[in-house]
């Protein structure tokens, strides 16, 4: 599993599987956000089989779907909210890892 790192508290992913979390949290990542819907590929880990995962290990977890090409405002306010809130470092994924990226940059572009 590879990950970037975007800021010193946020890093993106493409899709994980519940096994990876354990080397998530020993990477030193506090809460995890999965912005990837549910059935989007055949054979993708339910945001609940991570989620359950994730509490497992001791970690928080949280699910903000976006649609790929369709980031609405909602989403943008959901990830801040979700940042604002969850101890980091955050470790967020989807597909490819675009999606939690182009959040991430419109959240800083809100802020101003």
């Amino acid at each position: 599993m590879e990950y970037r790192e975007i800021s010193e508290d946020y890093s993106v992913s493409g899709q994980i599987q519940p096994e990876d979390v354990v080397a998530i949290k020993e990477a030193g990542f506090k809460s995890i956000i999965c912005n990837r819907p549910d059935d989007e590929q055949p054979g993708q880990p339910s945001a609940d089989t991570v989620k359950a995962a994730v509490e497992a290990a001791g970690l928080a977890f949280r699910y903000i779907p976006v649609i790929s090409g369709q980031i609405t405002a909602e989403n943008v306010d959901d990830q801040a909210e979700a940042l604002d809130e969850l101890d980091g470092p955050v470790f967020a994924y989807c597909r490819s890892g675009a999606r939690c990226t182009n959040l991430y940059g419109l959240i800083q572009q809100s802020k101003g």
